[in-house]
């Protein structure tokens, strides 16, 4: 029993150039479309919610590497008041920066729940100050809408969006592309 196919090869059919193009576009568009997993996965972000003085911020997790406890936090002389120190994660020093002096929020001071979310993009890598990590999550992109008002200054430069829970999403992909971060002050 033969196919179509093996009847059409057998007998030496050839298409023709018209369709063959009708063919191989027909054939681009299809792999062209996105997989509709694919669309469902991209209409959401993964965060880590934290705390950072009494305000909820998220980071999106796909630049998180870890969550590491604040335990030997060593201050760095001549640095900007927003570097609270450096840290020794397993082997590797990495400044940890403080968003309530860089945000000019209040601040609580250090205590055993303070966390160092360890942020990197390939260029840049560096610890955030979190008063307490809450908890992983996934928030449709459709929740995210523009910063409030009240975010004003330098805070407002750094917030994706806002949440109807209030969560402030950070764009850390600027955060951690921002000369201002950088320290290039020698003694």
């Amino acid at each position: 029993m033969s196919t179509m196919t093996e009847i059409a090869v057998e007998s030496g059919y050839a298409p023709q150039i018209s369709e063959k193009d009708r063919i191989l576009k027909a054939r681009a568009v299809a792999l062209a479309k996105q997989p509709e997993e694919k669309k469902v996965k991209d209409e959401s972000i993964e965060v880590v919610e934290f705390k950072l003085s009494h305000e909820n911020y998220g980071i999106e997790s796909s630049y998180v590497r870890e969550v590491y406890p604040l335990k030997e936090l060593t201050p760095v002389p001549c640095t900007p008041p927003f570097v609270l120190g450096i840290i020794n994660v397993r082997g590797k020093i990495l400044p940890v920066i403080d968003l309530r002096k860089f945000f000019d929020l209040p601040e609580n001071g250090l205590d055993d729940t303070n966390r160092a979310i360890i942020v990197q993009n390939g260029r840049m890598e560096f610890g955030i100050l979190a008063d307490v990590v809450l908890e992983v999550h996934s928030i449709p992109l459709t929740e995210i809408q523009p910063p409030l008002p009240t975010f004003t200054g330098i805070r407002a430069e750094y917030i994706r969006g806002v949440t109807k829970e209030r969560l402030a999403v950070l764009d850390i992909e600027k955060i951690l592309s921002d000369k201002k971060i950088i320290v290039h002050e020698e003694i």
